[in-house]
């Protein structure tokens, strides 16, 4: 097992309230959810994960794949819960909670695609000629990568530079991913198709999409929210694919309702 790295907010909490548990997304980590969990205003604790190799979570090449980091992640979640999982982090999410219904109660995707390469039968994606210039780019140059990813994520956003500074503070203090963990999470983001698996995923689901998203398009989250048995979708206006940094008030606003109607713990 890898071992992650997590922080947990409990103070004040309602025993019975499901906790929320927050994933990141590709090269990010735990501190990108510090503004919206300040935000949220509910009577739950949040729980934020750094995903292997990311921040400071330990790394192991032998645990790369798919149902190793799940596992690892599996391993830290709490008996029941919410999750919110971010771009990559609301791919897992969808995946742990086809596989532990019983443990994942809800669930809240913030600019996640069902598939993040394009195919003839999906235009919501990168082409290949772009991400092929994206994993050349990474082996020549995983820092500078990181940061042009960086940037990629504010564009269009109301708040772009403010928002691209939260974002890289995140990475300054609380560290850096490895490139075997880029490697690896690029890997599962091109490889991964969940469209045919989202019939399983019957629990309820808010997916939040920012406007002006140039990773996952507004198209993807509005696709991947009709074909969820119990979804719901909310677009959040002049927004990119940090939503939860550039518009932390109102995606909290809009998290808040959702995660009240989910009821309380049970067995």
């Amino acid at each position: 097992m890898t071992a992650l790295y997590s922080e947990r907010q409990d103070s004040g909490a309602n025993p019975g309230a499901l906790p929320l548990v927050c994933i990141h997304g590709w090269g990010m980590n735990l501190r990108a959810f510090d503004q919206l969990r300040t935000a949220l205003q509910v009577d739950r604790g949040s729980w934020a994960l750094d995903l292997p190799g990311h921040g400071r979570s330990e790394w192991q090449d032998s645990r790369a794949d798919l149902d190793s980091q799940l596992e690892d992640l599996m391993a830290e979640l709490p008996a029941r819960c919410v999750l919110l999982g971010w771009s990559l982090g609301g791919q897992l999410a969808l995946e742990l909670a086809r596989r532990a219904p019983r443990q994942v109660r809800g669930l809240v995707l913030v600019s996640t695609t069902p598939r993040f390469r394009m195919a003839p039968d999906w235009p919501h994606g990168l082409d290949e000629g772009a991400i092929s210039a994206f994993r050349a780019m990474l082996e020549q140059d995983w820092r500078q990568t990181l940061r042009d990813f960086v940037q990629l994520q504010v564009r269009g956003s109301r708040n772009a530079e403010v928002t691209a500074q939260l974002l890289e503070a995140a990475l300054l203090a609380h560290g850096l991913p490895r490139q075997a963990a880029l490697r690896a999470g690029l890997a599962l983001l091109t490889g991964l198709d969940q469209r045919s698996n989202l019939s399983q995923v019957v629990q309820p689901a808010l997916v939040l999409s920012g406007q002006y998203d140039r990773v996952t398009p507004p198209a993807a989250g509005r696709w991947l929210a009709e074909k969820l048995p119990a979804a719901r979708y909310e677009q959040i206006a002049r927004a990119g694919h940090a939503p939860l940094l550039s518009h932390a008030d109102q995606v909290a606003s809009v998290m808040q309702e959702f995660l009240c109607e989910i009821g309380p713990v049970t067995t």
